[in-house]
């Protein structure tokens, strides 16, 4: 009898250290998408959206130079 109430009391010791390790790095990589999702929506609302370059003449003539179409003032 003592033995079979040994072999009982190790299984329900409780979780196993890999399972306690599993979930640690799982609920860190959690936290770490969620915090990065709400900074990128937080950004999102309140940085001014990028300004565009704007295109150089010398480009719009390469363009439409290849659309067939003569620049202005050619």
């Amino acid at each position: 009898m003592a033995a079979n109430n040994v072999v009982i009391e190790e299984v329900n010791k409780g979780l196993n250290p890999g399972m306690v390790v599993l979930l640690v790095v799982a609920s860190f990589l959690l936290l770490f998408f969620v915090g990065n999702y709400v900074l990128y929506v937080y950004a999102q609302k309140t940085l001014p959206p990028k300004k565009k370059k704007p295109v150089s003449k010398k480009k719009l003539k390469r363009e439409k130079l290849k659309q067939g179409v003569s620049a202005p003032g050619e």
